[in-house]
């Protein structure tokens, strides 16, 4: 999938996506984006947006084609643009409009590393006009090679496939200890954890020996966390690692507690 994250530094001209949420203050990414951004950027909110939030498969729900679709037309993205992606950094709303961009197949498009603040430390001019661009005419080919549904890690948990899963959240939401969110603790069967929360240095994400350790770089992972969301970044780091062979499971847990049996504990 070649180079996910950029410096804000070595950013060209180009397009700008600005995914700046709070999870607990849902209209503060749309506040601060309105008192200043990177010029030329345009506003994505996670949950108006980037998830359907009339799905009830879990609780930041993939967003159909035909809504992405639309998403990319009237935000007037075409093929050819160099897409940056920036939040608030160290952060995963990035990274999820970084994924729904690549199963469009868009092949320019970065994740700036550091977020919004390295962008303006960089020099990098900002405005509070919201630019409007025209609407695009897009011909989107889909990579189902990066989506996997709620069946297709059915096929996991039950051996058929030969996949690893990866649980991006913390590792006592993960063995099931303590659960604020759904109603259900636990994770899914045969799951291993990595807390993406460990990539962070400062407002920057990174790899570590620990990850990298996790699996053989051959082998075929699949990546959740609650709801789709935090996993972005620590599939993109894997993307930008070289990792060629991952896909993220959008409904994530949320999704799968609806039809699925869960475990407690560390997966064996």
């Amino acid at each position: 999938m070649g180079k996910v994250f950029i410096a804000a530094q070595d950013v060209k001209a180009g397009r700008f996506i600005d995914t700046r949420f709070n999870l607990q203050d849902r209209d503060w990414g749309k506040h601060a984006f309105n008192s200043g951004h990177i010029e030329g950027a345009i506003y994505w909110d996670l949950e108006q947006d980037l998830s359907d939030m009339t799905s009830s498969a879990g609780r930041h729900p993939m967003p159909s084609k035909e809504q992405l679709q639309q998403l990319f037309k009237r935000s007037g993205l075409n093929y050819d643009d160099c897409i940056y992606i920036y939040d608030q950094g160290g952060a995963p709303f990035a990274a999820r409009a970084w994924w729904m961009l690549k199963y469009a197949n868009f092949p320019s498009v970065y994740i700036v590393n550091g977020g919004f603040e390295s962008l303006k430390q960089a020099g990098v001019s900002v405005s509070e006009q919201e630019h409007k661009y025209e609407l695009s005419n897009l011909s989107l080919q889909w990579n189902e090679s990066i989506y996997a549904s709620r069946n297709d890690v059915k096929t996991i948990v039950d051996g058929i496939h030969n996949a690893t899963l990866l649980d991006a959240r913390s590792g006592e939401r993960y063995r099931g200890e303590n659960e604020p969110i759904d109603n259900v603790a636990g994770h899914i069967p045969t799951a291993k954890n990595f807390d993406w929360e460990q990539l962070k240095q400062g407002s920057e994400l990174y790899a570590n020996d620990q990850l990298l350790n996790t699996f053989k770089r051959d082998e075929e992972v699949v990546v959740y966390c609650g709801s789709g969301v935090t996993a972005s970044p620590l599939y993109a780091i894997l993307a930008d690692c070289g990792y060629d062979n991952l896909k993220l499971y959008v409904g994530s847990y949320s999704d799968w507690i609806t039809q699925f049996d869960i475990e407690i504990g560390e997966s064996k």
